[in-house]
């Protein structure tokens, strides 16, 4: 039986428990009206040959935080799943990174949403848009 909630010791990401988002050590930060907040820090296992953190971690930290913001208006009830993800990698990701995101509209079955990455210093480091299909939890 597979359940929505995290069982303690893990990781809550907003009431779901995401290994691979432990793994990548993003941190759910907050989840409001049509908005949600991510961070991750810079470390040894997800930087690129640069130093830099890898693109794949930035989608990654983008597609939960943006869908999140998709589903804060029923985090348990409500499930998303990606239809598309549009990113731009705008500045190296070389220090601790903050993720925004908001639900921008909201359909019966379709949410789209859109959000930022920012570094330390406040500056913007990848930004995305996407578009996901909502459906309800059992």
């Amino acid at each position: 039986m597979t359940t929505t909630f995290a069982q303690q010791g893990q990781v809550s990401y907003f009431g779901l428990h995401i290994p691979y988002l432990e793994h990548l050590g993003i941190e759910p930060v907050e989840i409001g009206e049509d908005t949600a907040v991510t961070r991750l820090t810079r470390r040894n296992e997800v930087v690129n040959s640069r130093g830099h953190i890898h693109g794949g971690a930035l989608l990654s930290m983008l597609d939960f935080t943006l869908s999140a913001a998709g589903r804060s208006h029923d985090p348990v009830g409500t499930g998303v799943a990606t239809i598309d993800l549009s990113s731009s990698f705008l500045s190296p990701g070389d220090s601790d990174l903050i993720c925004r995101a908001r639900c921008i509209r909201r359909g019966s079955s379709i949410c789209f949403c859109e959000g930022e990455i920012l570094n330390e210093a406040g500056q913007v480091v990848a930004k995305a848009m996407a578009s996901f299909k909502m459906f309800k939890v059992k």
